[in-house]
């Protein structure tokens, strides 16, 4: 009989943080932006109908590590919680493509690990990086950094969305140095199991643009998932964003419909200037005499009203 999964503590708001690293405003209050409208697939809020499809439980030191195979409307991901010992919850969002090439990176930074001496605080790193690589995923960063403090040696995995407020917060996970090869063992067993591709578009995708009109920036990102390719547009102000996602499928008619709006207000800004002169006109055709500037009888049409009027 399988042993009784242990039981989780209740699931944290999309929003627990380690909040005392967060930036503070002057009021000490954090200051940072919450996006629940996310391009990866189950980051964010829980999404309806998601599926878990396998998991597995990982006690590092203190920490528990679950990583959980997941399957909602927009495909399947791996995501992977932190647990401290005093119940804090962090987590990131793997697609599987990256989870190998976070599993491969594992073992770079183990092989590095072991070839440390004892740690030294007179040589450690003023910012306490020994070791550090990034991964790109469509609109994602994720920054890997082996590290050391007065606690010991940890490898520390933020990701970052491309298009996140500077100084929003960054979710991130730190796995004990001593168990980083016991984590890519785990995580080996499911990518063998579920397999590393994302499917969809095999391609390079293009580059995401960016432009600034007034006080707002909009990102314009290509992602895809299983479902296909999408253009995110996102609309950063100051500490709010909100963002739309549009499928490929539907982009030659977006772009109809915005060229359709720029010629009729082309067209309605051209009538306006024409009309500007006609309102000239207008004010003097109301300053004349009615009897005095009458046509007269001998209009060249000869059409009703072009006769001296009734005997």
């Amino acid at each position: 009989m399988a042993p009784a999964r242990p039981s989780r503590p209740p699931r944290a708001r999309p929003y627990d943080f380690d909040m005392e690293h967060l930036p503070r405003n002057n009021n000490d209050e954090p200051n940072f932006l919450i996006d629940f409208d996310d391009s990866d697939p189950g980051e964010g809020q829980n999404q309806q109908g998601e599926q878990e499809l396998a998991t597995k439980m990982l006690q590092i030191q203190s920490k528990r590590f679950y990583l959980d195979v997941k399957q909602n409307r927009r495909g399947r991901f791996i995501k992977v919680a932190e647990i401290s010992a005093d119940g804090r919850r962090s987590q990131i969002f793997l697609a599987l493509s990256t989870a190998a090439d976070f599993r491969d990176h594992l073992s770079s930074f183990s092989d590095y690990y072991a070839s440390l001496g004892p740690p030294n605080p007179e040589s450690m790193p003023e910012d306490g990086k020994l070791k550090s690589e990034m991964m790109i995923k469509e609109n994602r960063r994720y920054y890997l950094d082996l590290k050391e403090n007065s606690r010991g040696r940890f490898l520390r995995c933020a990701q970052v969305s491309q298009t996140m407020v500077r100084g929003g917060p960054r979710s991130q996970i730190a796995i004990p140095a001593q168990g980083m090869i016991e984590f890519r063992d785990a995580l080996t067993d499911l990518l063998d199991e579920f397999g590393t591709d994302d499917g969809g578009f095999k391609g390079e995708l293009p580059e995401g643009r960016h432009m600034r009109v007034e006080n707002k920036n909009f990102y314009f990102d290509i992602g895809q998932n299983n479902r296909g390719i999408y253009m995110r547009i996102s609309e950063v102000k100051s500490n709010f964003r909100t963002a739309i996602t549009v499928p490929e499928k539907s982009w030659a008619r977006f772009r109809d419909i915005f060229a359709d709006y720029c010629d009729k207000m082309k067209d309605g800004n051209a009538s306006a200037s024409g009309g500007s002169s006609g309102d000239k006109d207008a004010v003097r055709d109301s300053t004349r005499d009615p009897v005095r500037d009458r046509p007269s009888s001998s209009g060249a049409d000869g059409g009703p009203g072009t006769g001296s009027g009734p005997k």
